[in-house]
């Protein structure tokens, strides 16, 4: 596959009404359905997925399965993936409504019930392996609830729940694959999210001496519900300045100056599912001081070094690497060059912090055991979330932390920015 730098045609200009919505998402899971599963079962060795979830108790992986309008497992919902004779794949639903077009429709509650349904199937296909969602490293592996896991080894019997076996990482290559269309669709999607950062980081947003990283915070949340987009997560809005020491990463400070002032060195961090596909974005901006009109020199460099992080470990990204690989190499050849690294990259996709492997977190810059263990697969999508600390001698070389993050794919065997990064700081007249 090839991937395209040109945005999706109306994703560029604006969000789809929520019917177009559904469509495009339906279309994408037919493609996903056809051309996803059966390589990742193939690779896996799993002749049989069991995906079994309960209304209100999903699994993280079941929703991704079935079509718009689905909210919900509805009651219940099982799903059955199987390898045919043939080499094809066999989907069906175990369930009471029908997901028609999509699965094949198994059980007729007027003659059998549900789980005896599922285990006169498995004994039908007889699958010489299972996978069943469960895994101590990964919790999207991990979505079958105790209650379900006994009933369906009961109703498929001692001599299949024999063959059965965790199925994480076909949970996670399920999750993380994106196809064409989806790759295709990122830019435009993330041209949306530049457009709100660069009217965060505006006079229309900001007013220095009136305005609060509160303030701030709330405007972006707005502005996502505005256009129809559900954040994933709280935006972060935080400041540093001269003669102002910022609390070490992953810790609040309830008494840390809020009010936007000239001077000032802004950090947000703002992230969004549209299309069922998230965004995580960080960005910076520099409020000018009275008589500035540009950046200092000195924030500008360290924003460069950032800047050279990325490539660093773009460059180590590489199919078939584990993220602890990935981590080590870049992390040592950023020092051989002089840089203070922090690196704390993560797979997105249907999640935002999505399935795939951990390449570093803020706290475990040692390597991650088990999720950094996992490798790097071909047609994946990351958020290269990173910082780098360096003096900045206009701050009477104060120590400066220089966050980024943007969203790149790893196609054809290199990696790629989504819709380009930040280079130039924003600036607030």
């Amino acid at each position: 596959m090839n991937m395209t730098n040109s945005p999706h045609p109306y994703l560029a200009q604006k969000v789809l009404p929520v019917r177009e919505q559904a469509d495009v998402r339906n279309a994408w899971l037919k493609q996903r359905l056809e051309e996803v599963i059966l390589p990742v079962m193939q690779r896996e060795k799993l002749d049989m997925w069991i995906v079994a979830a309960r209304e209100y108790n999903e699994d993280p992986v079941i929703m991704s399965l079935l079509p718009e309008p689905a909210m919900s497992a509805r009651r219940r919902t099982i799903l059955l993936f199987w390898r045919q004779p043939d080499g094809s794949l066999g989907r069906m639903s175990l369930d009471r409504y029908g997901f028609r077009g999509f699965y094949q429709a198994g059980w007729n509650p007027a003659t059998e019930s549900q789980f005896e349904c599922l285990g006169r199937m498995v004994r039908q296909i007889n699958p010489a392996s299972i996978g069943l969602n469960f895994s101590q490293t990964f919790a999207f592996g991990d979505g079958l609830t105790h209650s379900e896991y006994e009933q369906i080894v009961a109703a498929i019997g001692p001599q299949y729940a024999g063959r059965v076996r965790s199925a994480e990482r076909l949970a996670v290559g399920w999750l993380e694959q994106r196809i064409q269309p989806e790759l295709d669709a990122y830019p435009g999607i993330l041209e949306i999210s530049n457009a709100i950062i660069a009217e965060t980081f505006s006079n229309r947003v900001i007013k220095p001496g009136v305005t609060t990283t509160d303030d701030v915070v709330w405007w972006m949340r707005q502005k996502m519900s505005d256009l129809g987009l559900q954040a994933w997560f709280q935006p972060t809005v935080e400041l540093q300045a001269a003669g102002e020491l910022p609390p070490p990463i992953g810790i609040t400070n309830p008494e840390e100056r809020k009010l936007i002032q000239p001077g000032d060195l802004l950090h947000c961090d703002m992230g969004f599912y549209y299309l069922g596909l998230a965004t995580d974005q960080q960005q910076l901006a520099y409020v000018l001081k009275p008589g500035e009109a540009d950046v200092p020199d000195g924030l500008k460099a360290g924003m460069a070094a950032a800047n050279r992080l990325q490539d660093i470990l773009m460059d180590c990204m590489q199919p078939g690497r584990t993220g602890n690989q990935v981590l080590r190499d870049a992390l040592r050849l950023a020092r051989y060059e002089g840089i203070e690294p922090m690196i704390y990259t993560h797979p997105l996709g249907y999640h935002g912090h999505g399935a795939g492997p951990t390449i570093g977190l803020w706290d475990q810059q040692g390597g991650v055991s088990g999720a950094g263990d996992y490798e790097l697969f071909d047609h994946t999508v990351y958020a290269i979330e990173l910082n780098v600390q360096q003096p900045v001698p206009e701050w009477n070389n104060q120590v400066v932390m220089f966050p980024l993050e943007e969203d790149a794919a790893l196609v054809d065997g290199h990696m790629r920015w989504l819709a380009g990064r930040q280079e130039k700081m924003h600036f607030i007249g």
